[in-house]
This record gives structure tokens, sequence and C-alpha cells, in this order.
């Protein structure tokens, strides 16, 4: 049953990314698509009829877009997963840990002064609020370990409700101040996929990958942890240890979505509950499903919101807010009955 429902998962994903290309003012086939890639990849001719500026705006344009969606959609369902888990609360989120407050301000002062660093260039933005919300995530921890030796769920989500209050009343102030920039600040933050190029693709599979790759390697903790911290410890888990690397991970993950793309919520909340839906609780099942779910998510939104008002697109935040805003409350009146 399992190998039908993931080869089903997979399929629907292969699909989705396809249909993503496809669609656009300027029509293509899924044979043009295959082409383009070949030829792009391992230099095999074009065919005769194809345009050179079709072939610039699937190689340029659409398909690193559809790619960095499925990316950013696969590091947000893999950080919920680990953090509902950890936190063991179905309605917990990654951004609880300040990780979005910190990115969303370094990059609103970078967009607000123009900064760049030479080396960097386009990547300036991106990787400066990916290391801040690195760095806020560990103050965070830091934090928690001095008030709370155990490093309790209850703490944790306490502290990181705080860290991110006082970031984003800092953001407020900053876009107060810098009005002249408030409309590329915001528009940062509501999220968008359009023009970031290959760049932006690569830098996205180096920190997603060392994320995931962080996450699985605990899911038998994970599991375990899933029975409560005494339990864990009595089958031989360094629970401390295990929740900071875990921390740590889900924080790479989910900085660096934020990062790349701004703020989108409520993917890293969907994908985890219809994986778990279709795979239970077995973390080596729940964790890549879920990334696979958030890719695609997050790739049907991008679709939306850039086609239900063409040629003008609507930030892809707002597209996954309307989605997941009832699915929340739809798991939260569920659990509370």
């Amino acid at each position: 049953m399992n190998k039908r429902r993931i080869l089903l998962v997979i399929t629907t994903a292969i699909t989705v990314m396809l249909l993503a290309v496809l669609i656009g003012t300027v029509g293509v086939t899924a044979a043009d698509i295959v082409n383009i890639i070949l030829h792009k990849l391992f230099r095999l001719p074009l065919r005769p009829d194809l345009q050179p500026n079709t072939v610039s705006i699937i190689w340029t344009l659409r398909l690193p877009r559809v790619l960095l969606a499925f990316l950013v959609g696969a590091a947000l369902g893999a950080s919920g997963t680990v953090i509902q888990s950890l936190l063991k609360n179905t309605l917990a989120s990654p951004y609880t840990l300040g990780v979005s407050s910190g990115a969303s301000f370094s990059a609103g002062l970078i967009i607000a002064l123009g900064f760049s660093i030479p080396l960097l260039g386009n990547l300036t933005l991106p990787i400066v609020g990916f290391l801040s919300g690195l760095a806020t995530v560990f103050a965070v921890i830091a934090f928690t370990k001095r008030v709370d030796k155990e490093l309790s769920n209850n703490t944790i989500i306490l502290v990181g409700m705080v860290f991110s209050l006082f970031v984003n009343a800092a953001y407020t102030i900053l876009t107060a101040l810098f009005r002249e920039s408030l409309e590329g600040i915001i528009m940062w933050q509501m999220g968008s996929f359009a023009m970031r190029g290959w760049s932006y693709v690569r830098a996205a599979v180096i920190f997603i990958v060392i994320g995931l790759l962080g996450v699985i390697k605990y899911t038998q903790e994970m599991d375990l942890l899933s029975f409560g911290e005494d339990e864990a410890k009595a089958n031989g888990v360094e629970t401390d240890k295990v929740k900071k690397q875990l921390l740590v991970f889900s924080s790479v993950l989910t900085g660096s979505a934020v990062a790349l793309s701004g703020a989108i919520g409520f993917v890293d909340l969907i994908a985890p509950h219809v994986a778990r839906r279709l795979f239970g609780s077995q973390h080596i099942y729940v964790l890549p499903i879920s990334a696979v779910l958030g890719g695609t998510l997050m790739i049907f939104s991008d679709i939306v919101a850039r086609t239900i008002i063409a040629p003008s697109e609507l930030p892809v935040g707002a597209v996954t807010a309307l989605i997941g805003a009832p699915f929340f409350a739809y798991i939260y009146f569920k659990k509370s009955r």
C-alpha cells in the first residue's frame, strides 16, 4: 500500500511540475521542454522549429522558477514535520522559532539600504537573510538553555515567540524609517519566485540538501521522541543533543526557504498533516513525503499566483494563506473537539 501511495505522490509532483512549465503566454509542448533540457545539459541538437526566444523563456524563466518553488516548498514541508514532532504540537510552525523574523529584518535592511556584497551580487539578500534567520534561532536556543536546561517544549515556544515579537518590532520601525522602500520590502516578504534564476536554484540546492540530510539522519530518534522524552532517554536517545541538532537543521531549511523566496506560510503546516494521514507516524516515510508534498503545493500555489490575474501576479504567500487558513481552522477545531 505504501509503495502505491509513494508512487502516487511522486507522479502527482512530476505532473504538477510539468504543468507549471507548460502554462504561460508562450505555448510549448512536453516534447519541446525535453528537447530544450537535453540540449542545455548534453548539447543535443534543438529541433529547427524551436525559436530562440522560446528556448530562453523555458530555460531562463520557467524551469528555474518551478525548481526553486519545489525546493522551497520541500524545505518548508520537511521543517514543519520536524518542528511539529519536536514540540508535539500539530499546529506548530518553524516560524515559531523566529527564523522568518530574523530573515525578514535583514532582507528589509538590505532592500532599504541597497546594500550588496561584491562577491555575492544578487545572492547578497538571500545569503544574509539566511544567516540572520539562523542567528535568531541560535539566540533562541541559547536563551532557552539558560532559563530551562531541559529545553522543554513550552519554553522553546515561548522564547521563540518573544524573539519573534522583538525582531518584528524592529522590522516595523525599519519600514517606517525607509518608506520609499516600503513596496519592495512588503512584496519580498509576501513571497515570489519571479525572476530568481539559476543562481537561486543552486543556492537552494546547497542549503536544502544539507538541511534534509541533517533531519533525515534522526528519523528513528524522532519516532522515539514522539512517545515522550523519558521513553526516548530509556532507549538511549540523548534528547538534548538531538533536539538541538534537529532545531538547527530545521532552521537551515526554513531560513534558506525564507531568504530565497520570502515569508510564505502554511505550507509547513499542511504538508506534514497530509503526509501523516497517508503514511502514519513513521518519520522515515513522513519526512520525505512531507518534502515532496510541500514542493508540489508550492508549485501549485505559484501557478495560481501567476495565472489568476495574468499578466499580473499575486504574491505566492497570499495564495498559500487562502489555502492554508481554512485548513488551519479545520485542524484546530477538529483538535478541540
